[in-house]
């Protein structure tokens, strides 16, 4: 048995030669690997006196050869394979070990030249790789460290590499050959090309020419958004720390892919804050978010805000789920309750209630706000890609524009209401006051009747939005949708402006007396 080992990541290398040595496996090798694993002491041929060949041209020819190739691809149960190996002196190839050299790694880097990203071009490797995976039969492919354990627990207990090894190790190899020229593509597709950027640093594009977005599967769903349609979860290749698909189930039913939509909107919503924060979400929709001295106080204003909506909804904590907090949680139906981490206490408050999912996410120190810089959306036989909206209000953005100027308190609960607007489906209307949604309003086809709703919600949950904040994710085209949330007790109110009617808006707010506050920008969710 030959084992043929060439890798740029050299992570178990030499652990995995000396398992395969010691069961009397044959060790080919080039370059770097080889010379690493005569100076650990094992014995190994270069691929160079393998094939008769000189390693030429910087490197970029030495394994591209017919006796590596044929070792390879031949099959074994075939007589006619077998003869032209043997009248042309070739050794089959019974476990290749490949990893590429790293181009992700290379582009990545800050100053990055095109020459640099050519260079870390692998052409022999992902070739290699390409033979032995097709010929998954008779060769064993590795091409990450994770896999060389189960190789050699294989050959072990019976002398050799399983079929249900070798297709898993195929698939996987078809795989990361199919990331890393899905990687090569983005990036030179992304390059706007002149002479000058040969030996520079190119200038890219944002959107690439060809887009080529790499998932893996995490797990099939029970079924879609209806019972009728199927599903399944997957999480980008390398997904951003933080987010949803890093998340850890501790209890309760499998996730649904209604769990999850909601889900990622109320932990996405609340990792906006940096104060104890609670958010309930009911289909897509925050209908409770507030700020607290401590997760339990958060949890107990947003519940306030809505709690029918709260009913069978998703609760996402910024801040590790006590005691104090899971014993208010545990009276409501709750399908999903998120948190970066939960207290043993915690813990054993939820046990009795086994069909809650509790989902630990970590929130690492320095975690992006948001969490995919690209956020995609299906339509009919296409893709739309935007850049997310990160866009986080500072005090010093917002232009007063009316007489009355806002409170301190009124300039909080304005950057409060605004973090929230940017969650709730347009047309959104969020009433607040005291880091407290008292009213959402959300996903109507006319700002008046997000509005009304709003009011409604709040009437409705006990709750009096006299002397409250609003935010509009968008302006008002005209005065009405100001008079309507006025006429319902708001006394300052933050949208984006840029209306042609601006200014009658604006004297509609003076005229009544109160304060207003353009953000500049808009935050329409649809």
């Amino acid at each position: 048995m030959t084992a043929l080992l060439s890798v740029s990541d050299k992570t178990g290398i030499v652990e995995l030669a000396k398992e395969l040595n010691a069961l009397g496996v044959k060790l080919l090798s080039t370059g770097g690997t080889a010379k690493l694993l005569a100076d650990s002491g094992l014995p190994v041929t270069e691929v160079a006196d393998h094939t008769g060949f000189p390693e030429m041209l910087d490197g970029r020819v030495k394994t591209l050869h017919p006796k590596v190739h044929g070792g390879l691809l031949a099959r074994r149960d075939l007589p006619e394979h077998m003869a032209a190996l043997q009248q042309h002196d070739i050794q089959t190839i019974d476990i290749l070990c490949v990893n590429l050299y790293p181009f992700e790694a290379t582009v990545a880097k800050e100053g990055c030249t095109l020459a640099d990203a050519i260079e870390n071009i692998d052409i022999g490797g992902p070739a290699m790789v390409r033979s032995a995976a097709k010929n998954w039969k008779d060769v064993a492919v590795l091409t990450d460290a994770s896999q060389y354990a189960q190789v050699v627990q294989d050959l072990k207990a019976v002398g050799k590499v399983s079929l249900a090894t070798k297709f898993a190790l195929s698939v996987a190899a078809f795989n990361r050959i199919a990331q890393y020229d899905g990687a090569i593509s983005d990036y030179l597709s992304s390059i706007t090309f002149d002479e000058a950027s040969v030996d520079a640093t190119p200038e890219r594009v944002l959107f690439p020419g060809q887009s080529n977005g790499m998932f893996v599967k995490l797990q099939d769903l029970r079924y879609g958004e209806n019972s009728h349609q199927q599903a399944a979860w997957y999480r980008d290749l390398y997904p951003t720390p933080g987010c949803i698909v890093t998340g850890e189930q501790l209890q309760g039913k499998e996730l649904s892919y209604n769990n999850i939509a909601d889900a990622d909107a109320a932990w996405e919503c609340v990792k906006q804050f940096d104060e104890p924060a609670c958010v309930i979400v009911k289909h897509a929709n925050p209908c409770g978010v507030a700020i607290g001295a401590d997760p339990a106080e958060a949890y107990s204003k947003a519940f306030k805000t809505d709690p029918t909506s709260a009913f069978g909804g998703i609760i996402a904590l910024n801040r590790t789920l006590d005691k104090a907090a899971a014993e208010l949680i545990v009276k409501q139906f709750v399908e999903v309750l998120m948190a970066p981490d939960f207290t043993e206490e915690a813990l054993e408050v939820f046990k009795p209630k086994t069909n809650v999912r509790l989902m630990k996410i970590a929130l690492p120190a320095g975690t992006a706000r948001v969490a995919n810089s690209i956020e995609a959306k299906r339509v009919g036989g296409g893709l739309l890609l935007q850049t997310a909206d990160n866009h986080e209000l500072q005090r010093e953005d917002m232009k007063m524009v009316t007489t009355l100027q806002p409170t301190e308190q009124q300039v909080q609960d304005m950057l409060f209401a605004w973090k929230v607007a940017q969650f709730v489906k347009s047309n959104a209307i969020v009433f607040c006051k005291d880091g407290m949604t008292m009213g959402v309003g959300a996903g109507q086809m006319s700002r008046l009747d997000s509005a009304r709703i709003a009011s409604i919600k709040a009437e409705a949950a006990g709750l009096s939005l006299e002397g409250t904040v609003v935010a509009s994710d968008a302006f008002f085209p005209f005065r009405d949708g100001l008079d309507v949330v006025i006429d319902h007790g708001a006394t300052c109110v933050i949208q984006p402006g840029g209306s042609m009617r601006d200014q009658e808006v604006i004297d509609a707010a003076n005229e009544r007396g109160v304060a207003m506050v353009f953000s500049g920008v808009r935050h329409f969710r649809h």
